[in-house]
């Protein structure tokens, strides 16, 4: 994908960073430094975090389990992955489901058998590959390896079920202004101590931040090291002029706007469809986009309108050759023809009722007919049509309607065909 930098932030960061590597001096970043060593110093999470809260409670009483905790970037996941390891005194290694390879992980598992225990601290956990998490679980299951994952993708959709089933999921919320603005007087006080700066200057950091706490560190550390360390609303916008767009002004979720997209589209309203695509756009979070429409194309236009999919698999490929901002162009071509696409869910209502019938425990025997090398099998294409009546569902299960066609033009086509082979099956 063609990546452009654009914005002053990261380019400062880049030049900072040659600068200090030359002269041999490299400083950790202020997000580094003020990184809380304890789970009760940690901003926000009030929820999981305080007198008689889940996390809190676990140091309490000195016992941990694999978890994941999962929100959107800069609210501390990895702080508190962190600050719990080391305030229970565990040994821990910290890895990246992507970065970090098969032999990475052949060295944790051999470390946690020294150990007789190791927590692992794990990011983007949601991109585990099926062989490392081969490598894992036998290891999380026996309790050797602690997995503490960090995501930003709702792990009820992103992760793994087996990996899933073996921890307990957290979701952390958003911070608000006032979090942010207290750490950044914080921040100020015990690292900036020369820093001249007001409260509107501090004001603008957090509503430009967004709930993304590393992400007003990084501001407020820029201005500081790139004026004569009076920082000034307008230094502040030419760092960083636009929001760090993950939550409007009444501080909606990011996910809430992922979730206003994918109703927009299925309720079929192509302007408030363009709206939240537009929000995301801003964002910069095409892969976030390209998931939601995939499962879009699936989930609300399903069967009414195939050919979509195939649409919605050009679009992204399209996007990824082009990159930002071009790849605007391909999304709001589709979106608008997916939120003016007719409309089926009866895809997910049939495999969903099937699969409630699995979890019930209505299953009964593979009928004999259809069993491997069964002799009374009747082999569909030596009879006209490719259709011959016989029996393929369990006897509890006969005469079974998991598909119901939605009235739409192409379910339609699709229901009378069913109904024919029904009549000859049947």
């Amino acid at each position: 994908m063609k990546t452009r930098i654009s914005s002053p932030l990261l380019l400062y960061h880049f030049f900072l960073i040659c600068g200090k590597i030359m002269l041999g001096d490299i400083m950790e970043p202020l997000a580094i430094k003020l990184r809380p060593k304890k789970l009760e110093d940690v901003i926000g999470q009030t929820h999981l975090i305080g007198k008689n809260k889940i996390l809190s409670n676990l140091i309490k009483n000195k016992k941990l389990f694999s978890m994941i905790l999962y929100g959107k970037p800069g609210i501390g996941k990895t702080t508190i992955a962190v600050a719990i390891a080391e305030e229970l005194g565990l040994k821990y290694r910290m890895l990246n489901a992507v970065i970090n390879n098969k032999k990475d992980f052949d060295v944790i598992i051999e470390e946690a058998k020294m150990y007789n225990e190791l927590v692992v601290i794990m990011d983007e956990i949601h991109r585990l590959n099926k062989d490392k998490q081969d490598l894992l679980l036998p290891y999380l299951e026996s309790g050797l390896i602690i997995l503490i994952g960090m995501t930003t993708s709702n792990p009820y959709h992103s992760i793994n079920p087996a990996i899933r089933s073996r921890c307990q999921i957290f979701e952390l919320k958003e911070l608000t202004s006032s979090d942010i603005k207290t750490a950044l007087n914080k921040a100020v006080k015990q690292e900036l101590k020369d820093a001249k700066i007001d409260k509107d200057c501090i004001e603008y950091i957090a509503n430009t931040s967004s709930g993304d706490l590393r992400y007003a560190y990084n501001l407020l550390e820029v201005a500081y090291y790139s004026t004569n360390k009076k920082i000034t609303i307008n230094e502040l916008k030419n760092i960083s002029n636009k929001p760090n767009f993950f939550h409007d002004k009444n501080e909606d979720g990011y996910y809430d706007v992922i979730s206003a997209f994918q109703k927009s589209i299925r309720g079929s309203n192509v302007d408030a469809a363009l709206h939240y695509l537009a929000r995301l756009i801003e964002a910069g979070d095409l892969d976030i986009i390209f998931r939601r429409m995939s499962v879009i194309a699936y989930e609300d236009i399903g069967l009414a309108n195939p050919n979509i999919a195939l649409k919605v698999e050009a679009c992204i490929n399209a996007c990824e050759r082009l990159g930002l901002p071009e790849a605007r162009i391909p999304l709001a071509k589709t979106v608008i023809e997916m939120a003016l696409s007719p409309k089926s869910n009866s895809a997910i209502i049939a495999i969903d009722e099937a699969l409630n019938d699995i979890r019930r425990g209505n299953t009964g025997n593979v009928p004999n007919n259809i069993k491997t090398t069964s002799p009374d099998y009747k082999y569909a294409h030596n009879y006209k049509n490719h259709i011959v009546k016989q029996q393929y569902l369990p006897d509890n299960l006969k005469g079974k309607r998991y598909y119901i066609p939605q009235d739409n033009k192409n379910e339609m086509v699709l229901k009378g065909i069913n109904d024919k082979i029904k009549e000859i099956i049947d």
